[in-house]
């Protein structure tokens, strides 16, 4: 009887609709709230769990898979990320075909993909990408519990470069290039990494599939450590007035929120792996002693050194990365890419043996210097992170001015895990306002590309912090906040 009270609110609320009549069953049942789905004893009877909003029943799908029964169904399947990634699938084949119309001799017959991508070993290459995608999750995942304990070094970059991100942002700011330069930064960017070693394969040129794939590996696995031990929060977090474009989109606030940290920015991996790209591309073409206007592959080139720039403005632009995150990325990526120039060969034994070249005394030389180096970088690290660490719980989280607008991310628990957050109000004048609220919901309050805060304090928890003030949140339900 209450399940038909509470159908009775909602269908009053549907327009042009035909009225049913429903009759409860003869069986005896009984109604139970629950703070969380893992409450509920789903091997007992029959439920029909009702919730007050939709995203409270998003983790339904982990529960049920927990306990061996259904998932999400369609939910899950159409997530922001498997639409994206649809979207690649269904651009990667129109890219290859366009790209290589030069050069129709050279594309692989699809007759020919499967012993192609067994004789060349491409296997690898994807089990290569899965590696990736695992150790990005495992990054994400250790990121914050070594953050809390190393701190940031946000302050000691904005003391170097100061506002300059803001004042580019302020010149150019528009409502269509921001349309446009959020899409790019999200869907260019993933269908690059992915595209340009398809292209490669299907164009028959093994050498540079296996470059770039390599490219990405090394490029991630350098990047890694400056994302654990030297995180740097995003620009439109920490200085005054600077606008948080992309993460302030409602379109693509939820997937940032459940698979960036908001604080891996240097270097920039959206200049560091195309740039990469492009390095690779002239490093090979040097080698075989023609011109870069002459290679088949040019206009390829052209394609991703014209993303490489768009890159290197969107991420000023959108409020994302700090003008050193550019150079930083360049040199890693230039770095990356001269490594595995001379790596690729030695690993598809084109010299011969892999150690072909090298003598004791070369061994011995090259083993006291990259050692040296390697030795003095280690004990920078080490020094480095030890001052963080003495001097992280007198840092700032952000730095925000009147009417400005930044969120922190509490990343999906497991199950039994409880996190607390500790927000203070350092100003001495001004209230500060906080919204505790699941990501799903806040979406509803950035469709116009910034946080409508009438709306917003209406969908989640309010909490007004006075100057010098502080309060504690407590989290122990399982999604995003």
């Amino acid at each position: 009887m209450i399940t038909n009270a509470i159908n009775a609110i909602f269908i009053k609320r549907v327009t042009n609709r035909v009225d049913k009549e429903y009759y409860p069953k003869e069986e005896d049942g009984f109604v139970k709230h629950c703070q969380t789905l893992h409450e509920i004893d789903f091997t007992e009877g029959k439920w029909l769990v009702l919730a007050t909003a939709n995203y409270m029943l998003n983790d339904i799908g982990d529960v049920l898979d927990e306990k061996g029964y259904i998932g999400k169904g369609i939910e899950r399947v159409m997530s922001p990320y498997t639409i994206m990634m649809m979207l690649v699938v269904f651009f990667t084949p129109v890219v290859c075909w366009l790209f290589s119309i030069s050069q129709r001799e050279h594309r692989v017959p699809m007759s020919m993909w499967a012993k192609e991508f067994h004789d060349k070993r491409y296997y690898l290459h994807a089990f290569g990408y899965v590696i990736i995608v695992k150790w990005k999750e495992m990054t994400d995942l250790i990121n914050d519990p070594i953050k809390s304990e190393v701190g940031h070094w946000t302050d000691l970059i904005y003391a170097i470069e100061g506002e300059f991100t803001k004042h580019v942002q302020d010149f150019f700011m528009n409502d269509t290039l921001t349309t446009i330069l959020n899409f790019h930064y999200l869907f260019i960017y993933l269908f690059l990494i992915y595209v340009t070693t398809v292209y490669f394969a299907y164009t028959g040129d093994r050498d540079m599939t296996d470059k770039v794939t390599l490219n990405y590996l090394l490029i991630y696995a350098l990047a890694v450590p400056y994302y654990l031990f030297f995180n740097v929060e995003v620009t439109s977090s920490w200085i005054p007035g600077m606008e948080a474009l992309l993460y302030h989109d409602g379109a693509y606030t939820v997937f940032y929120a459940t698979h960036d940290p908001l604080d891996n920015c240097v270097p920039s991996l959206h200049v560091a792996i195309p740039f990469g790209i492009l390095m690779l591309n002239y490093l090979h073409v040097k080698e075989s002693g023609g011109t870069m206007k002459e290679w088949r592959h040019y206009n390829y080139f052209l394609f991703v050194l014209i993303n490489t720039i768009l890159f290197i403005f969107s991420i000023m632009y959108l409020g994302i990365h700090w003008f050193i995150d550019i150079p930083l990325g360049l040199l890693i990526g230039g770095v990356g890419a001269l490594f595995i120039h001379h790596l690729q060969p030695r690993l598809r034994n084109d010299y011969g043996s892999f150690f072909k070249g090298f003598n004791k005394l070369k061994i011995k030389r090259h083993a006291i210097v990259e050692g040296a180096i390697t030795l003095v970088m280690f004990t920078l690290i080490l020094m480095a992170v030890n001052v963080q660490v003495e001097n992280s719980d007198d840092r700032v989280s952000y730095r925000l001015g009147p009417e400005d607008s930044a969120y922190d991310i509490i990343q999906e628990l497991k199950y039994g895990d409880v996190v607390t957050s500790n927000i203070k109000n350092l100003d001495s004048s001004d209230n500060l306002e906080v919204v505790y609220i699941p990501v799903e919901e806040s979406a509803k309050a950035m469709e116009n590309g910034s946080i409508d805060w009438d709306y917003i304090t209406s969908l989640g928890e309010h909490y007004v912090v006075g100057p010098g003030a502080e309060i504690e949140i407590i989290t122990e339900n399982y999604h995003v906040y």
